[in-house]
């Protein structure tokens, strides 16, 4: 938006240019406008002010009435939603068949009313695109692991958390806390987890990153033993492992994290066991389209999806106006890739 003082120092460069033989299309490109925009602006005979800020603009047709805009509010301040952001607050109301706005229009909503701001320790996200190497269209067949610290009672003190997850699902599938970083723990935990998952005889990548308990004798051993396919990531490059970080700093900037560290080693476990129970049976993923880990796992998903699909297409037959084209894509990914930058460099190179 051109201030008035700067339209009227360029009308007057435009006319005394027009005044010493140029032509006005030339001037008025030379000043960075159009003709047409040069003769809006003395359309009166002097430069007038952008009447853009001062405009009435009518109401869109198809914009939420008052009655609606409270309706959205009352639900975001109900006990059960008052601690959710819209991500997770949609896909529920869907689920009991409830369809009061997208999730767009409740973001909209809240920073009307002032009532969104970013919360938490975390930063703001920033996302990036890591590159990749496997792909998964079923549960149990890569999984990603590896091991972080959670702080002890006194300083420099540490227990070590080893958590498998698997890519499709996103369901934390094995994990244990011990007090020692070793390969017999990495070791047993995926055994373990092999056979509790009963996928001994199936085809499974285990991709975790370069530490030493993880590409150790003992777990080599055992990975041959079950006919896992080993992968790893580049050294110092944690953006090849996505998952595994994404689940520990999850894990790590929850609410009831303790910031000043457990006081023992069955404090620890009794906390990671229901941070992961938590995760895995209540909590909505965003990357698999707000349907908890478990119910993905479980393939209950697709029936979850469609009745939401069901309710907005309702929602979308009551009031056609307010979809400009076709309702929330409430499909479900058939394929994860595991950094898919590097798969679709692959992709391109093949072709």
């Amino acid at each position: 938006m051109i201030s008035t003082p700067d339209r009227q120092a360029a009308v007057t460069l435009i006319n005394q240019a027009c005044k010493d033989g140029a032509q006005l299309a030339p001037a008025c490109a030379l000043m960075g406008i159009t003709v047409r925009t040069y003769q809006r602006w003395t359309r009166a005979g002097a430069v007038q002010a952008d009447g853009r800020p001062t405009a009435v603009r009518c109401k869109p047709s198809n914009a939420l009435t008052e009655q609606e805009r409270q309706a959205v509010l009352d639900v975001c301040m109900q006990e059960e939603y008052a601690d959710l952001p819209p991500g997770q607050i949609v896909p529920r109301l869907a689920d009991e068949g409830i369809y009061v706005a997208s999730e767009s229009t409740i973001y909209r909503v809240l920073r009307d009313e002032d009532l969104q701001h970013h919360r938490g320790r975390a930063k703001p996200p920033s996302p990036r695109k890591p590159p990749t190497t496997h792909c998964a269209s079923q549960p149990n067949q890569v999984w990603c692991w590896d091991i972080t610290w959670l702080p002890g009672p006194i300083r420099g003190q540490f227990f070590f958390l080893y958590l498998i997850i698997d890519l499709f699902s996103r369901k934390i599938v094995g994990w244990e806390v011990h007090d020692s970083e070793r390969g017999e723990h990495a070791s047993a935990l995926v055994e373990r987890t092999v056979w509790r998952e009963r996928c001994v005889d199936d085809p499974l990548v285990l991709h975790g990153d370069n530490g030493s308990p993880l590409k150790g004798a003992t777990v080599q051993t055992m990975l041959a033993k079950l006919g896992i396919t080993a992968s790893y990531s580049r050294p110092r490059v944690s953006n090849d492992n996505p998952y595994a970080e994404s689940i520990f700093r999850h894990l790590k900037h929850a609410p009831a994290f303790p910031r000043n560290g457990f006081e023992s080693l069955e404090a620890a476990r009794d906390w990671v066991y229901a941070f992961v129970t938590w995760y895995n049976t209540q909590h909505r993923h965003r990357g698999i389209n707000y349907v908890t880990p478990q119910q993905r796992h479980d393939g209950l998903d697709v029936e979850i999806l469609n009745k939401r699909h069901e309710v907005y297409q309702a929602a979308k037959a009551r009031h056609p106006n307010r979809w400009s084209g076709d309702t929330r894509n409430w499909s479900r990914s058939q394929r994860v890739w595991l950094n898919p930058e590097r798969a679709e460099a692959s992709h391109q190179q093949a072709a």
